[in-house]
């Protein structure tokens, strides 16, 4: 019986997910804090982040994600341990009964044609349309 190696190759995502009916709440230390915690939670699973942005009503994030787990493993990951990580530091996000800080579902997209500097700079400009809505 043969035995076929597969090469270690880590997949370059781009991923965008948004807390619960779209609420404009990611401001001040909340947004101090989920920032922490998402760096946290991807090293916790050996996941680069390359890049990322915490807007008021949505996070994009441009990542490395080795092979031994799979996008959905990861984002389900992300998103519940986040969400208790959260509700632990901020307890007024939580609703009655509701222990969901993150809407179901997240964009997903594998970066393949456009190079790095691209990525970052739509990132970069997130950031900053972000900041003139703020205002």
């Amino acid at each position: 019986m043969k035995v076929y190696h597969i090469p270690n190759i880590t997949a370059l995502i781009i991923l965008l997910f948004i807390p619960k009916h779209r609420r404009k709440v990611m401001y001040g230390k909340l947004r101090n804090d989920l920032k922490q915690i998402l760096i946290k939670l991807c090293q916790t699973k050996d996941v680069e982040l390359s890049q990322g942005a915490i807007c008021s009503d949505h996070v994009h994030m441009y990542v490395s994600i080795p092979p031994k787990i799979s996008v959905a493993e990861f984002m389900g990951y992300l998103k519940g341990k986040s969400s208790l990580m959260l509700f632990d530091l901020h307890p007024e996000y939580k609703e009655k009964g509701n222990k969901h800080f993150w809407a179901r579902g997240y964009y997903c997209e594998s970066v393949g044609n456009v190079n790095e500097e691209t990525i970052k700079s739509y990132i970069e400009e997130q950031k900053e349309s972000d900041k003139f809505s703020d205002e």
